[in-house]
């Protein structure tokens, strides 16, 4: 297992972390835990070497944090270190925010959590939290030895990462990184921003929820090509750790072959490990997934609000999604949003207010009609 200094923390931690939102395979359906064969789990990968779980209040309905909580028994808590989060919703006041920690404590079955996360802040949740003394009750809590330090998860553009990230004195961050998103929400400029302050960079999707995993098939010609063979997943996590800001890569696993697999792959890795010849394939890998893309949309929102309720900036990101990854539209959470808020291209009576609007000047209606029947047909 390769270890990386903790920016300005002055701490190490194993380069795999542990993501503990995924485990499933009970016999009663996979939205269940199979309890003990996640305990197996954890302390296969603690066995390993991995010395950072992450978990949070609200992952796998509210159960992940008891069930880490029981795999850390026997010893095992004192090898590792706990990252879970306060969810926004559930908090509104200091009496609130106390009592949730508690009960994460008491679950977790430890007198303190490690890294102590504001959950999937963006600028408005942030300064909620502010509004509410989140603050400050982080600050008491470290002084008082509950948790050791104080940390936020990120999803938002930059611009909101930078903010926040200047705006009070954080010790870890966490945020979406994989060679797919350099420009998407914190993107390379907030990992370098947060690498230039020393504050600590834990990666999430770093595969993209498993859609990196599987090359579809001119992307995996790309691989098959490169004289050194690799999985697509090994790929993926040797470009993120090949980066100096990067102190963990969070990858859940559900078998023990997986945990096996990431403790190989980890123990390759390093800041730098990459050559020039393997960030060039990674570069022709981007753009092959990227020649996938089938509408140049960008997201601008310039023709929302729809007149008629059509989500066609959403319809077009699942629809390059599933193209991009080849992957099946009966499984994509945000088509099945869409779906049940009724915003679907079906509701489009094509009035043209929207390739009125649009900066790109694309067909949108037609587009709208191809994507809904493709995303349909499979």
């Amino acid at each position: 297992m390769h270890y990386t200094q903790m920016g300005k923390l002055g701490i190490q931690s194993s380069s795999f972390g542990l993501g503990c939102m995924r485990f499933n395979g009970a016999a009663s359906g996979d939205s269940v835990i199979d309890e003990q064969k996640a305990i197996s789990l954890i302390r296969r990968a603690i066995d390993g070497g991995v010395t950072y779980l992450d978990t949070a209040y609200v992952y796998l309905d509210k159960t992940s944090e008891t069930v880490v909580g029981k795999a850390l028994r026997d010893g095992y808590r004192e090898k590792v270190t706990i990252a879970t989060k306060m969810p926004m919703e559930y908090v509104h006041n200091r009496e609130e925010m106390e009592a949730l920690l508690e009960s994460e404590l008491k679950k977790l079955q430890t007198d303190h959590i490690d890294f102590y996360l504001m959950h999937g802040i963006n600028r408005e949740k942030w300064e909620y939290f502010k509004s509410i003394g989140a603050p400050e009750f982080f600050n008491d809590m470290k002084q008082a030895g509950k948790i050791r330090y104080k940390c936020f998860s990120f999803h938002g553009p930059y611009e909101e990462f930078e903010y926040i990230l200047n705006d009070w004195d954080w010790d870890l961050v966490q945020i979406q990184y994989n060679f797919m998103d350099i420009d998407y929400q914190a993107g390379k400029k907030g990992l370098e921003l947060a690498g230039s302050k020393g504050i600590p960079v834990v990666i999430m999707e770093g595969l993209l929820g498993g859609r990196l995993a599987r090359a579809p098939g001119n992307v995996q010609a790309l691989y098959d090509a490169f004289p050194v063979k690799r999985s697509p997943v090994e790929w993926a996590f040797r470009w993120l750790c090949n980066h100096p800001a990067v102190s963990v890569v969070l990858s859940g696993c559900n078998e023990a072959e997986q945990i096996d697999e990431n403790l190989r792959i980890f123990d390759t890795v390093a800041p730098g490990v990459m050559d020039a010849s393997e960030l060039e394939l990674m570069d022709k890998v981007r753009e092959a997934y990227l020649s996938r893309t089938k509408i140049g949309c960008t997201g601008c929102r310039y023709c929302m609000p729809c007149p008629n309720g059509v989500d066609i900036p959403g319809v077009f990101s699942v629809w390059n999604s599933v193209s991009l990854y080849d992957t099946d539209p009966k499984g994509n959470w945000d088509l099945r949003q869409i779906r049940e808020k009724d915003h679907g291209a079906d509701r489009c009576i094509q009035c043209g207010a929207c390739e009125a609007a649009c900066p790109q000047h694309l067909s949108i209606i037609d587009s709208l009609q191809s994507a809904w029947q493709e995303l349909h047909a499979q």
